[in-house]
């Protein structure tokens, strides 16, 4: 029987939204958050709102500049965002070693985003709801614990 590791809210080493120092190109991040929503602005070339998404403290303020990102086309998104947030999240974890145990520590099991409201990157349940417990009673689609997932099993086979 498939185990899961649930996680939720910014408090969860696992969150987007966790505030954690880390690099990538000399540029500095404050979160996974900041870095997907300035790959996003990247991605279609939308430079005013990249540096102001790095200039943003928080991961709310983030999130809303992601939003207004000029030219994005959803399904260019879609097939760019989890590599996305895959690549930011191996520079968290990778850097910050004791947020890397806590991923290793969920070898064997798959990371759910408990989230009520996010029916993409989450499943769209809370983690006392019992429909959390099976995969086929998910409103969402996990994006975010699938790619938390691929990332600490090519952690764990060297990839």
């Amino acid at each position: 029987m498939e185990k899961f590791t649930y996680f939720y809210r910014s408090h969860s080493p696992f969150s987007q939204w966790y505030m954690c120092a880390f690099t990538v190109d000399e540029i500095r991040f404050n979160c996974a958050e900041q870095y997907m929503m300035y790959g996003k602005a990247q991605l279609f070339g939308d430079g005013e709102i990249s540096r102001k998404i790095l200039l943003a403290r928080t991961p709310r303020e983030q999130k809303e500049l992601g939003k207004r990102v000029r030219g994005f086309v959803q399904t260019e998104w879609e097939r760019h965002c989890k590599t996305i947030v895959y690549e930011g999240n191996k520079e968290k974890f990778i850097q910050n070693q004791e947020l890397l145990q806590l991923l290793l520590d969920t070898r064997g099991t798959t990371l759910v985003e408990a989230s009520p409201t996010d029916r993409i990157w989450g499943v769209g349940l809370t983690e006392d709801d019992p429909a959390i417990r099976s995969r086929s009673t998910w409103r969402g689609t996990n994006w975010l614990g699938e790619v938390l997932t691929k990332l600490r099993d090519d952690l764990i086979d060297g990839s």
